[in-house]
């Protein structure tokens, strides 16, 4: 793959990162202002809105078996979600709470649909979400972007 090639996907990737980070700045301004707005029950720093995450309970939640495909998180993500079995698997280790949590939540929802993720996360509550995004948000990162490359 090209220099050319890359540089539509990174400017994407940007404008989205910018899109985002306007949101979440309209977001909190919003919740400052009204605390139930963001979750509709509770005050919440996510923008996903959901509760405070656990990272200990997420922990334990990623080591457990789901009824769906009887795999756990880090079955298939690797040990602290940083060694995935599959080369086309993310790395979870590091990511960004927020991010995990919104993934999470589309595939509970339907919005982002993949063959095993879906019946795995169809089950999870919002705490549960929150708290598996706190864990692998907690993790050492092994990741990184392209910037210099």
């Amino acid at each position: 793959m090209t220099t050319n090639s890359l540089r539509p996907a990174l400017l994407a990737a940007v404008a989205v990162a910018a899109l985002v980070a306007a949101g979440c700045s309209q977001n909190n301004e919003v919740a400052a202002a009204d605390p139930g707005h963001a979750s509709g029950e509770h005050e919440s720093g996510s923008s996903a809105g959901l509760p405070e995450g656990r990272i200990a309970i997420g922990e334990q939640l990623a080591k457990k078996k789901g009824e769906a495909t009887g795999q756990s998180c880090i079955d298939c993500h690797g040990a602290e979600g940083n060694a995935p079995i599959d080369a086309t698997y993310p790395k979870l280790g590091g990511q960004y709470g927020d991010y995990i949590a919104h993934a999470l939540q589309n595939y509970r929802g339907g919005e982002r649909v993949h063959a095993l993720m879906s019946p795995q996360a169809a089950k999870l509550s919002d705490q549960d979400i929150s708290d598996l995004a706190a864990y692998f948000g907690s993790r050492q990162t092994q990741l990184h972007d392209l910037a210099g490359q």
